[in-house]
């Protein structure tokens, strides 16, 4: 299988494509003035305890408090000391970050009131950008990913990616980190070092301690609410993330981002220097990938299936369902089997369009009903197996008696529709409009309530011109009856300038 990483890279914009087989899977998008902001550490301000919710909103600087629940708040034996002999003392920065060696975690059973206080200043990491109405999701769990580790300075553990399925190879990357990592340190091996020697996972840890003493020092003298740390920007990142020994090449067409990309590649991966290249065809790198259409297409509701078949895909702030329909596809022989063909193509499509449309949350899938137990059986195994390509945690239930499959993947960011579209400035973002009846009822109930309050004998109307058109061609009967009714004469003016919603009655003197 080929897979390539395409980075459009402009002044007011980065798009990152990668695509596999020639297909893409995962977009990517990052504008300066809408940077995203997971990853960066903060030193914040607590402003508000909430123990009903058992969270506090806490001040980073930013539009909108950051969210810090209880789960994510990590305190110290020292901490506890103190509170035990002083109930008005709560910690400071570096209580609550500690050196390595010092650890701390979530008390069980404690309440968020008890670990902390307003006006508190906290060192938190950004773990899920602001969604909607929402504020950043933070967390006191500090995680700062490098090329084959990810560091945990305040956890005694040492893990490795599930995606290293290899028992024997797991046992040995354990014992390599077990070795060299200082006392009470916590480090995660990622699954890009698989195969990576012992002096490449030394020189992983030895950066990530030298900058988590950076932060720290950082965060002591800095006055809240203060950034202390910058997570990479997406081209970098994209190295760092994405460009795994299996990615064939990395094409970029900017030659200043070209030059910065193989800078940081030959301090963390010089291996890979060569499969990195700068485009220079004449047509923009993503219409000559094919790429510019398939964005387009990830932000429509409707994606059709090859057979014919299609599905939908409407998501709220918190909720996204997906309806599975046969459309144009009449099948062969019966209609069990027609069925049964569209679900199954369905399931597959319906997982691609998760991760490449980076949908999260509570997600419900309305497959179409079947009866055959088998089948169901089979669609299952096929939505679970098709879904293993993806990065983000999921969770899936048994397919139900109405056809309906139940499942979370979990989201950190904005899935694509957000990053690129904006509510509809006529229908605020509900998706349907008035009809055009409806509003012409509303005129005449308008004008019968308050005829008889105008003096004058002539009323003009003035509406969209859509509305105009139907007033005086499907409504000219209504019109005339209403005009004797009020004794008024209805002047009818269409306005180019008004919401179709939108309607204006003079009554003239």
């Amino acid at each position: 299988m080929s897979i390539d990483i395409l980075i459009n890279s402009r002044s007011y914009e980065v798009r990152l494509a990668l695509v596999e087989n020639g297909v893409l899977t995962e977009f990517h998008m990052q504008r300066p003035m809408e940077k995203g902001l997971k990853g960066n550490i903060y030193r914040g301000r607590v402003v508000r305890v909430l123990p009903g919710m058992q969270a506090a909103f806490v001040d980073i600087g930013l539009e909108r408090t950051g969210f810090l629940y209880v789960d994510d708040v990590h305190i110290t034996e020292k901490d506890i000391e103190n509170r035990m002999l002083d109930r008005d003392s709560f910690p400071v920065i570096d209580e609550l970050s500690p050196v390595p060696g010092e650890i701390s975690s979530r008390v069980h059973g404690s309440n968020i009131e008890d670990l902390l206080t307003e006006g508190q200043d906290v060192l938190v990491q950004v773990s899920k950008d602001p969604i909607g109405t929402k504020g950043a999701r933070l967390t006191c769990h500090i995680t700062l990913p490098c090329r084959n580790l990810v560091f945990i300075p305040l956890t005694d553990h040492i893990g490795v990616s599930r995606k290293i399925e290899n028992e024997e190879i797991r046992t040995i990357l354990k014992e390599q980190i077990e070795e060299i990592r200082p006392q009470g340190t916590g480090f995660i091996v990622r699954t890009v070092a698989e195969h990576a020697k012992v002096e490449e996972l030394e020189a992983d840890m030895e950066f990530l301690m030298l900058l988590w003493d950076e932060i720290r020092d950082l965060a002591r003298s800095s006055k809240s609410p203060a950034l202390v740390y910058e997570d990479l920007d997406i081209t970098l990142r994209s190295v760092r993330d994405l460009f795994t020994n299996d990615v064939d090449r990395l094409i970029i067409d900017d030659k200043a981002a070209h030059e910065k990309l193989l800078h940081f590649v030959r301090a963390f991966a010089p291996q890979l220097q060569d499969r990195i290249s700068l485009y220079q065809g004449d047509s923009p790198l993503f219409e000559a990938h094919g790429i510019e259409v398939e964005i387009n297409r990830a932000i429509e509701k409707k994606v059709w299936l090859r057979s014919g078949g299609y599905i939908i895909i409407e998501s709220t702030e918190a909720l996204s369902v997906i309806d599975v329909n046969t459309g144009r596809f009449v099948g062969k022989n019966d209609l069990n089997e027609t069925i049964f063909k569209t679900n199954i193509e369905a399931a597959k499509e319906i997982a691609y369009q998760l991760r490449l449309r980076n949908i999260g949350g509570i997600i419900i899938i309305d497959f179409i009903d079947m009866e055959d137990e088998f089948h169901r059986e089979e669609l299952f195994t096929t939505f679970k197996e098709a879904v293993k390509k993806d990065k983000s945690r999921i969770n899936i239930l048994k397919l139900s008696e109405f056809g309906l499959v139940q499942m979370t993947r979990k989201r950190n960011s904005e899935n694509l529709h957000q990053m690129m579209c904006e509510p509809c400035h006529y229908c605020a973002g509900e998706g349907m409009l008035k009809s055009r009846r409806t509003i012409c009822y509303d005129i005449f109930r308008k004008l019968s309530r308050n005829a008889a309050k105008a003096s004058g004998n002539t009323v003009t109307i003035r509406v969209h011109p859509r509305i105009a058109d139907m007033l005086l061609k499907e409504e000219e009967l209504t019109i005339l009856q209403l005009e004797q009714e009020i004794s008024k004469r209805l002047v009818i003016t269409p306005a180019k300038d008004l919401h179709i919603e939108k309607y204006e009655i003079i009554w003239q003197r």
